[in-house]
């Protein structure tokens, strides 16, 4: 099975998703299970992970919901208050629920780099952790280092970086974030997408070989096992379409045995998000 390991739905609301600017209009629109389904039908992939992009515990319900009517939804990677006095009361609420695998909050928007190592935030990742719930990891590089922390400090929480941790590629900078890949995919309870990549390069002439070595360093990094394909659609369409995401990690993924592109293109998100589980 094909498995897209990371995208997006919402009703749009111009208050509700204010980080969708004036420059990023063609997202400014309703994007619905029933938009998406055709467009997985035209590039053969059979599932998604929905993940949130609202914060807020009713954009888990929204997600949730979808799901329910939706055969191409496998997974939901939802909302959570990683600060929140009562998160034992609100994860046991859902544990349970069909098709929730995990939570994420927009770490990249909190104006303190160091967030992650809060010990309220400790303390949510080990009531995550004892639920069997994922967590993905939404950092700039320059949270980078607070992220390495935390996963050393939850040697059994499942973690996936989101985006590669959004290099960038439009500036061609290249470290120190890649150092602090090198180090984070040390760890092998941690996780990576290969998502999010066009949109870290220049939206209107990004060419594959610029995404190239930033793939390497983390492929290197982490290795082919420990690798996930996301389109992070409709983000993607800033800069290029569904096929034009899927072909470039395709065209670059041509490299790996048959087994490791399986691996890439659904297994390890199967396997890292539960998916027998909460495809029930």
């Amino acid at each position: 099975m094909v498995i897209d390991a990371h995208q997006h739905f919402w009703n749009y609301d111009p208050r509700r998703h204010s980080w969708i600017n004036d420059s990023m209009s063609v997202l400014k629109r309703d994007f619905l299970p029933a938009d998406l389904a055709p467009i997985l039908d035209s590039n053969q992939v059979e599932g998604t992970i929905a993940v949130q992009a609202e914060t807020s515990l009713a954009e888990t319900e929204f997600l949730l919901n979808a799901a329910k009517f939706s055969k191409n939804i496998l997974g939901v990677v939802g909302w959570i208050d990683l600060t929140g006095p009562d998160i034992e009361a609100q994860l046991q609420s859902y544990v349970g629920r069909p098709k929730l695998c995990g939570f994420r909050h927009v770490v990249q928007d909190e104006p303190d780099d160091n967030y992650l190592l809060r010990e309220d935030v400790h303390r949510c990742m080990r009531a995550i952790g004892i639920r069997n719930f994922t967590y993905d990891l939404l950092v700039y590089p320059r949270q980078l280092p607070a992220a390495i922390e935390l996963v050393s400090r939850c040697p059994n929480q499942k973690f996936v970086l989101d985006h590669c941790a959004k290099p960038l590629i439009k500036t061609r900078q290249f470290e120190p974030w890649a150092s602090h890949i090198r180090e984070l995919a040390k760890f092998p309870h941690v996780c990576c997408k290969l998502s999010g990549l066009i949109t870290e390069a220049d939206w209107h002439s990004w060419q594959p070989a610029d995404l190239r070595p930033y793939l390497d360093l983390v492929v290197e990094a982490f290795g082919p096992s420990r690798l996930m394909f996301g389109s992070d659609w409709p983000v993607c369409l800033l800069a290029g379409d569904y096929r034009a995401v899927k072909a470039s990690i395709e065209s670059y993924a041509e490299q790996f045995s048959q087994r490791e592109r399986d691996l890439l293109f659904g297994g390890v998100a199967a396997q890292f998000y539960g998916l027998k589980d909460s495809a029930t």
